[in-house]
């Protein structure tokens, strides 16, 4: 069953000015930022989290424009139950967008067969559910857009971290299927691949931590260093460039949030294309004769 809690006020009708979204991981980080954001500039937002006292604030700050549901998305029952209630209590959905997720810290020896099934139970399977239950709805509907904040990471890679930034390549790869799979029922997709940025995301609610092994401990401590350093920017100035894409006619299916994140892909793509290159010779003649 479902947790949710009252709003003030009266309860809105379907069809009111403004979208409607449905977020999950709204307690923190990016998820409430957007979610307040939406909110004041008058749309309706479903807003989940795994704790319901961290977002009973809502209620009071925004009344009948916010429904508040406690949500474990890697419970596929809960994740359905939560979707249709929200698309029952506003009349329609416009926008889902999957948020939740968190970093495994540990190295790819390092890291148990069972940690790495649990992040992907909360970073792939959760979002796989949200997505699943939501189709139906908005299929009927004839429109949406499926959003899911994926990271810069889903095109490359750093150490230490490498199971949380292959959950974000296969973040990315199904959503660029299903953006070819639902664009015929008027449904958009977009990847939201932000940077790195001063959020609750590092803190202790957010990463989790595989056993040590000695033999990397210089490399996580070099690792630990570069992140101290790296430049963050600033959350709060997200939402305007968010609301953006979300407002377009054409939204893109993949967009970064942040300056440093195009340059960093673009370095890597150019080092993946001369790869491939320079061993072409040999990959063709890996062809043999046409079948």
């Amino acid at each position: 069953m479902i947790q949710q809690q009252e709003n003030n006020g009266t309860p809105p009708t379907a069809g009111g000015a403004g979208k409607v979204w449905f977020i999950t991981g709204a307690s923190r980080g990016f998820g409430r930022i957007w979610a307040e954001a939406a909110l004041r500039r008058g749309d309706r937002v479903a807003a989940t989290a795994r704790a319901l006292p961290s977002i009973a604030d809502f209620n009071d700050k925004y009344g009948a424009n916010v429904l508040t549901l406690e949500l474990d998305v890697t419970r596929p029952d809960q994740v359905t139950s939560a979707v249709e209630q929200a698309h029952a209590h506003f009349g329609r959905l416009d926008i889902v967008l999957n948020n939740a997720g968190y970093s495994l810290v540990g190295t790819i020896e390092e890291a148990s067969v069972e940690e790495v099934r649990a992040l992907y139970d909360t970073n792939i399977f959760g979002p796989i559910s949200v997505i699943q239950a939501a189709l139906p709805l908005l299929r009927k509907q004839g429109s949406g857009h499926i959003m899911g904040t994926s990271s810069n990471l889903g095109h490359v890679t750093l150490p230490v971290i490498g199971y949380y930034c292959s959950s974000k390549w296969a973040f990315e790869a199904i959503h660029e299927s299903l953006a070819e799979e639902v664009k015929p029922f008027g449904i958009k997709v977009t990847i939201i691949e932000p940077g790195a940025y001063a959020t609750e995301f590092g803190s202790q609610q957010s990463l989790k931590f595989a056993a040590s092994l000695d033999s990397y401990t210089d490399l996580k401590a070099q690792f630990a260093e570069r992140l101290k350093t790296m430049e963050r920017g600033d959350p709060e100035a997200t939402p305007e460039a968010l609301f953006s894409v979300v407002d377009a006619e054409h939204p893109p299916l993949r967009f970064f949030l942040g300056s440093h994140n195009l340059p960093w892909v673009r370095a890597a793509y150019a080092e993946r294309l001369a790869t491939w290159e320079e061993w072409e010779h040999i990959s063709s003649s890996a062809q043999g004769k046409s079948v």
